[in-house]
């Protein structure tokens, strides 16, 4: 099955996990992934749906060996294994980071996420922002693209994980038109703060 037949079935069938009506274009995975260097070391992927951001991550020169694809929807997780043979593909809930599989004792460079924040509960955007800081090694950054106008983690969050987001770009020919946030710890988060 083509990548966009299997991308038109999932959006059929679940299209709150989709969250988008067609493919991430390549102008979109070449600005999420294009302060990604290899040299800092394995990367986290959240969502990777059909690859377009893993071929992007390739095409600057990160090892297969090196990404961790977390994809829930099974049908993209068994096609990732099999055009990424050598990265480690969970299918998983980003959400449940902390109870799967990942490379134990690894600190990853980033993280680049395809998920649909947007369309998640207040509950799960906490638990996946905790699962990736609990990751990410000092300096890395989450890359986190929207189809909203404005970063889809509220500052409320942010300031409780003590992060920063920063507008890293858009692309108004992606359809629909995306943003990129970048967003990076500035403090340790107050972990006493309660979700609301």
């Amino acid at each position: 099955m083509s990548n966009t037949l299997l991308f038109l079935r999932t959006l059929l069938s679940n299209p709150r996990m989709v969250g988008a009506m067609l493919p991430s274009g390549a102008m979109l995975a070449d600005l999420i992934t294009n302060e990604v260097d290899p040299s800092d070391g394995p990367v986290l992927e959240l969502g990777p749906g059909t690859g377009v951001f893993t071929e992007a991550l390739l095409a600057r020169g990160v090892h297969q060996k090196d990404l961790t694809l977390v994809e829930f929807a099974s049908d993209f997780a068994g096609m990732l294994r099999v055009r990424f043979p050598e990265a480690h593909v969970l299918c998983a809930n980003a959400a449940r980071l902390g109870a799967h599989n990942l490379p134990e004792d690894v600190l990853f460079g980033c993280a680049i996420s395809g998920l649909p924040l947007l369309n998640m509960s207040p509950k799960a955007v906490v638990a996946i922002l905790t699962g990736v800081s609990s990751r990410l090694r000092e300096g890395g950054a989450l890359y986190q693209f929207t189809y909203g106008v404005r970063c889809p983690v509220s500052y409320r969050l942010l300031d409780r994980f003590g992060f920063k987001a920063t507008l890293h770009g858009q692309v108004l020919r992606n359809f629909p038109p995306a943003r990129v946030y970048k967003i990076i710890r500035r403090r340790p988060p107050r972990l006493s703060a309660a979700p609301r």
